[in-house]
């Protein structure tokens, strides 16, 4: 039997500073300083995915892009996983600063793929 290919990942980023932010048409929110993990997934090209998500220049595409472009934030930690997304992210702890983000196209009720674990 195959192992199951990560399709699954979740960045670990820390914030240095509280920062305002717009995030597309999901509102203007302010980001408290401290730890936050983002829960996402990519069926295809996931490395290129991950890849993106690591640049500050890019594009703004996905509510993610709006936090990591920003100087204050630092992916300090990347795990490929196997584990669906959004049961990933219902089991990771954490509160939910931004109603919504990274989960416009989900069908479990999570509510938001980002966490925030405090300072």
């Amino acid at each position: 039997m195959a192992a199951l290919q990560p399709v699954t990942y979740q960045l670990c980023i820390v914030l240095d500073a509280p920062l305002r932010l717009q995030v597309g048409r999901l509102g203007s929110f302010i980001f408290p300083a401290g730890r936050y993990v983002y829960t996402g997934s990519a069926r295809r090209h996931l490395e290129a995915r991950l890849a993106r998500h690591l640049r500050r220049d890019k594009p703004l595409r996905w509510h993610i892009d709006y936090l990591t472009s920003q100087p204050a934030a630092r992916v300090s930690i990347l795990a490929r996983l196997a584990t669906p997304e959004c049961a990933l992210n219902q089991a990771t702890a954490g509160q939910m600063p931004v109603p919504g983000f990274g989960a416009s196209d989900c069908r479990c009720g999570c509510g938001s793929h980002l966490k925030f674990l405090g300072e």
